[in-house]
């Protein structure tokens, strides 16, 4: 389990493909003090096993379902790569629950700013998953725990302070980067859990009514 809350930017050293799956090398520093084969670090916001620990670099397994869903097939060596070790049990919970699965991945449509901050506008690549995207929910973008500023059904954008630039990875993005995008766990349990009931009930899947609402202790 992560955060969203970057720890790290780290260089991609050395990618060894075969077909679909790949084997990554990451240089780092800051997370290195404690990492050891078999930990999790969420790489660009996809959670991975470190696998080899050497001087200032670890390397990680890409399988073939993780290279189709995330945008660590389009890496190559020398780009920036946001980290983050898993959660500890006594730390503090600065961003918002996520677990480093990938739903989809997103185009970038344009960048602007807007006074301090940095509007990033992102365009699904699954719209059936737009459902989880509300403006002021969370949403995790290469990793980066971000809050929904607003959208319209087929992008969403959000607001980026100085400081989240400055410490990760989304400081190099540009209109037609690829970002991976993961929504909110719990709004997804909550759909798939309320699709479940109205199933049961003899309705259809994606319907929300207010007395389905209130049945589950939602209204």
């Amino acid at each position: 389990m992560f955060t969203g809350l970057v720890e790290e930017v780290g260089i991609l050293d050395g990618i060894a493909r075969q077909g679909e799956a790949m084997v990554l090398t990451i240089k780092a520093s800051a997370i290195m003090d404690d990492v050891k084969v078999g930990d999790s670090i969420a790489v660009n916001g996809v959670c991975l096993t470190a696998t080899k620990i050497g001087d200032g670099a670890f390397s990680v397994d890409v399988t073939p379902q993780t290279y189709r869903h995330s945008n660590l097939g389009l890496m190559k060596p020398g780009n920036r790569i946001n980290l983050e070790r898993a959660m500890k049990a006594n730390g503090r919970f600065g961003g918002h629950l996520v677990q480093g699965h990938a739903d989809m991945t997103g185009t970038v449509r344009r960048l602007s700013k807007e006074q301090n901050a940095v509007l990033i506008d992102i365009a699904p690549n699954k719209p059936d998953l737009n459902k989880f995207i509300i403006p002021q929910g969370s949403v995790t973008v290469d990793g980066v725990s971000l809050t929904i500023a607003r959208t319209d059904g087929e992008s969403f954008t959000v607001s980026v302070i100085p400081h989240t630039l400055a410490e990760t990875g989304l400081s190099g993005l540009k209109a037609g980067s690829i970002v991976n995008i993961e929504c909110d766990i719990i709004g997804k349990y909550v759909h798939a859990l309320l699709g479940q009931s109205a199933s049961g009930a003899g309705r259809d899947r994606s319907g929300i009514t207010l007395d389905m609402l209130a049945s589950n202790g939602f209204a």
